[in-house]
């Protein structure tokens, strides 16, 4: 499993603008190659020639494939990340913006392309899940501690641990099948969600709050 690089986060395309840096250009070729060619095929040479450089000039800025890699998929998950905060911030109560987070993923995986497998996003959710996880982690902490004040879970609750059981319910049903709901329905998808995702958290005599 490919380890999160720490690399500074950008907004969507901002790397394709005029006065991009040679590592931007590089990671901006690395995405085009995962996605055109898969990420156990792509070379540093597809990555070189996709970017307009030498294969000398990549090696300067990052010594191995893999080091690639990393960057890339760790500057795609914080884009990533940071591309769902509207959707979920769209939403009032805890159970409603994780059941927008659940969403807004299985839009993006069935929008990137017809074949799942082939997406950058589908890639961060299994050569770097650890990694996405992480990430998403951190991303949970200011809304939890929102439903914490609200009343919507209970105040002493672990946070981190917290998110972590939201982010694996979120990313299990992009990688697991479902034999109860239809994944693609959206409103199945968001009701799914919001009945059973925070129950565990929630204050164990309180009642259960609505959108």
């Amino acid at each position: 499993m490919f380890k999160p690089a720490t690399v500074a986060a950008r907004p969507p395309g901002a790397v394709r603008a005029a006065g991009a840096t040679t590592p931007d250009r590089i990671l901006d070729a690395a995405e085009r190659c995962m996605r055109r060619l898969g990420i156990e095929r792509f070379a540093m040479t597809d990555v070189a020639a996709e970017a307009g450089l030498s294969r000398g000039a990549v090696y300067f800025h990052f010594p191995d494939r893999e080091a690639l890699v990393r960057a890339a998929l760790a500057r795609a998950a914080e884009r990533f990340v940071e591309d769902s905060t509207a959707a979920v911030r769209s939403r009032r109560t805890l159970a409603a913006q994780a059941a927008e987070a659940a969403v807004y993923v299985r839009r993006r995986l069935r929008d990137d392309a017809p074949d799942e497998r082939d997406t950058l996003l589908a890639t961060l959710l299994t050569a770097n899940l650890e990694g996405t996880v992480a990430r998403w982690v951190e991303f949970w902490q200011p809304f939890l501690a929102e439903a914490a004040a609200r009343g919507e879970i209970r105040p002493h609750v672990d946070r981190r641990e917290a998110a972590e059981w939201i982010v694996r319910i979120i990313l299990s049903l992009v990688v697991m099948p479902s034999a109860v709901i239809d994944l693609d329905d959206v409103e199945a998808v968001r009701g799914y969600v919001s009945r059973y995702i925070v129950q565990g958290l929630a204050p164990r005599a309180g009642v259960q709050r609505r959108k």
